[in-house]
């Protein structure tokens, strides 16, 4: 899919294009592909002189290939950005960005969260984006707000498996489902931190290239701040997964455990009768269930009684609570 936004009274234009004929009539300020076939490709070719290389999103890429600038003056950026899904789970998305004659093109295989939010704000914010530059500035911008608000989904999240952890008696169902929606965040929380990572590394990156004027060189200072606010919340998320992990865990030794003291208590408790009962089995000369009329009954009894004397000692210090 092909989408070009043009710039009309400080807005952008969204028009979905179909043609290679439809291209060549529009000034575009930004070119945003979506998993794009070759001959869209060949369009962008013919119109703008621009070879995408089919490889330019792959994951396997060298670091030092992510950020560089052409001899021509095109810059190229590869950056993850995050897509929090419950659905289909938390994932982190590569996207190329490739600044070409004051146009920004945009590469990636599935729509993003960020890119919806920029292009709903600029039809509705005027005189919010001026050129190319400022598209993937507000794109960045939007990233770490998009992140910082996947941060209080997990915080959200975090509080209910505490509440549920810590103030109601904990079963092995109830520990499982805990462990699972502690693990879900954790690893999104782990995206995040990468996905804060890499955005840092590309604003730092634009502010090096001096592609920047003085507006825009604040406005990328200010996203570089916003990021470093986050870094503190993804490490108190940590500590804070990290013992509510431990809680659960513990809880669920303390589960195993009881059943072990149950077959703990059961054998000891088993163990006189059986001594007994060994004792009153053996072949003597005069066996007192011959006899004596009342050797069975004094051997019950007599078992009985070595059966309730560890359970009143069990109870009387505690342990079969």
């Amino acid at each position: 899919m092909l989408n070009v936004f043009t710039l009309a009274s400080g807005r952008l234009f969204q028009e979905e294009i179909e043609s290679a004929e439809a291209l060549a009539h529009v000034k575009p300020v930004w070119v945003d592909l979506e998993a794009p076939t070759p001959e869209e490709k060949g369009w962008l070719a013919g119109r703008f002189g621009l070879s995408i290389p089919d490889n330019i999103v792959d994951d396997d890429l060298e670091e030092s290939a992510r950020f560089y600038e052409e001899d021509s003056g095109e810059l190229h950026i590869r950056t993850d950005f995050l897509i929090d899904d419950e659905e289909r789970g938390s994932r982190n998305v590569r996207v190329a960005f490739i600044l070409h004659d004051n146009v920004l093109f945009s590469i990636h295989t599935e729509d993003l969260p960020v890119f919806r939010l920029l292009r709903m704000r600029a039809r509705r914010i005027p005189a919010l984006i001026e050129d190319a530059k400022d598209v993937l500035l507000k794109l960045y911008d939007a990233d770490a707000e998009y992140s910082a608000d996947s941060l209080e989904g997990i915080y959200d999240a975090l509080e209910m498996v505490s509440a549920r952890v810590l103030k109601e008696e904990v079963n092995d169902q109830a520990a499982g489902e805990a462990l699972a929606a502690i693990a879900r965040q954790e690893d999104l929380n782990g995206r995040i931190r990468r996905n804060v990572m890499d955005t840092r590394r590309a604003v730092s990156f634009m502010m090096r290239s001096r592609l920047l004027n003085a507006e825009q060189f604040e406005e990328a200072r200010q996203i570089l701040r916003d990021i470093d606010s986050l870094d503190s919340h993804t490490a108190f998320l940590f500590d804070k997964i990290n013992f509510l992990m431990d809680a659960v865990v513990g809880f669920i030794n303390i589960n195993q455990n009881k059943i072990i003291k149950i077959f703990s208590v059961a054998s000891v408790a088993l163990l006189p009768p059986t001594l007994i009962a060994s004792i009153y089995g053996m072949n003597f000369k005069a066996m007192p269930e011959l006899d004596w009329s009342l050797g069975y009954p004094f051997a019950l009894a007599l078992m009985l009684a070595s059966v309730a004397a560890p359970f009143i000692y069990f109870r009387r210090k505690g342990w079969l609570k």
